[in-house]
């Protein structure tokens, strides 16, 4: 029985959805997070990972966010990708594509197996997943190890593995955490060069985390330095420097002394 009062006929007017091909085509928003608070509860009591963090990536932007250990870089990532939501605040962002510090590839599967099951996890049959990933492999630097196993692998391929299934999920964001914490220095800097020219080429938004400073300036369109736990940001540089960039140009050098000087790390 209807509540007294309620015109049942003009409710239902007014609820009528407008037409798919009236509706105004989505833009994209890039990842947008104003003021989010985020606290965990613990045996110890409650620990705040964010208050009042903030950051914008623009679409098609390279965001690097680095900051000290614990100060909830990753639980900020996961506020972007909708894993995690925030106590207090607004988290706005396209849909993201997470990729965490460890590669996580099943040893049983090989590398286009591997790089294949974020189509799998979309519905999508084996041998079309597979059919899908294995021109990305050549374009990844793995041609000739399509059938090879994350044991048979070097650690920067097993990264580029890892990155290859991150962006078959098909997102428009990619949130990166460490990536290359991993590796050895050597096959770190070449990760983030091959990463600087994938990423040319493949327009995405990126919210990067990382602790390597000189690895932000030399990615990244902006430089976003949060504070110890609770997160907040306290200082954004911006990178209008070409690409690619070196460690040695004096450009580079300043951009890492300014986000070390607001990290309060001693000169």
């Amino acid at each position: 029985m209807p509540a007294k009062g309620v015109n049942i006929q003009a409710r239902a007017h007014t609820a009528v959805a407008p037409r798919r091909e009236d509706r105004e085509p989505e833009r994209p928003n890039g990842v947008r997070v104003q003021a989010a608070d985020r606290t965990f509860s613990t045996r110890r009591g409650e620990v705040p990972a964010l208050a009042g963090m903030s950051l914008h990536a623009a679409p098609g932007e390279i965001v690097a966010v680095v900051g000290p250990s614990g100060c909830g870089k990753s639980t900020l990532l996961e506020l972007i990708c909708g894993l995690q939501e925030p106590d207090a605040g607004n988290v706005q962002a396209d849909p993201a594509a997470l990729m965490p510090q460890r590669d996580l590839l099943l040893p049983w599967l090989d590398a286009t197996d591997n790089a294949a099951l974020a189509l799998r996890a979309r519905g999508t049959p084996r041998e079309q997943a597979r059919e899908a990933a294995r021109p990305w492999l050549e374009r990844f630097g793995l041609a000739g190890f399509e059938r090879s196993r994350p044991a048979e692998l070097s650690g920067g391929m097993r990264q580029r593995v890892a990155f290859l299934r991150t962006v078959l999920a098909g997102k428009p964001v990619l949130a990166l955490d460490e990536p290359f914490a991993s590796l050895d220095a050597l096959t770190r800097l070449e990760m983030q060069g091959w990463l600087a020219s994938l990423l040319a080429r493949e327009s995405r938004t990126v919210v990067l985390v990382t602790h390597d400073v000189e690895e932000a300036v030399v990615l990244a369109d902006r430089v976003v330095v949060m504070s110890p736990r609770p997160g907040r940001t306290v200082a954004e540089l911006r990178v209008l420097l070409p690409r690619p960039r070196h460690r040695t140009d004096p450009e580079v050098v300043a951009l890492r002394e300014r986000a070390l000087e607001a990290l309060g790390v001693p000169r």
